[in-house]
């Protein structure tokens, strides 16, 4: 059977393509990160806050800043940690990150957010929220190291 070389051509180029796909996703890592953030609302929102990301062992002082439109109410405190995935360096954790959500806190409530940003890191957060707080609403969040 004789393969034409077109097609040997398309073939390897499909091949060396899958390589360098897997290649990267072996060489992304991950770290951890905690922060605290502050948020009042009514429409329009705005937040911001403070914390720590942790890579390979060193921990860098991150800060958070934020909008968000929609139907959106309150005044409210989370407290996030979770993981940041698919960073190959620290530097790669900063950015905007973008969420369409909704809920509600009135006293305590939990949180729970899955966020990309335009490196491609992704933030698994889990929170604790303070105060009251309701919305239905899109949000971004930019991230930065100080």
């Amino acid at each position: 059977m004789k393969i034409s070389s077109r097609f040997r051509s398309v073939a390897v180029a499909a091949i060396a393509t899958a390589g360098i796909g897997f290649a990267s996703a072996a060489h992304a890592d991950s770290g951890t990160i905690r922060f605290a953030v502050y948020k009042a609302a009514f429409f329009v929102g705005g937040s911001g806050g403070e914390g720590t990301f942790t890579f390979h062992g060193k921990s860098y002082p991150i800060s958070i800043g934020g909008v968000s439109g929609g139907l959106a109410f309150g005044v409210s405190k989370t407290y996030f940690h979770g993981t940041v995935r698919h960073i190959r360096r620290a530097r790669d954790v900063t950015g905007v990150y973008g969420a369409a959500g909704g809920g509600g806190t009135l006293g305590k409530g939990a949180q729970v957010i899955v966020m990309t940003n335009d490196k491609g890191a992704q933030l698994e957060l889990t929170g604790k929220q303070v105060g009251l707080q309701v919305n239905a609403d899109l949000s971004g969040m930019a991230i930065s190291i100080r």
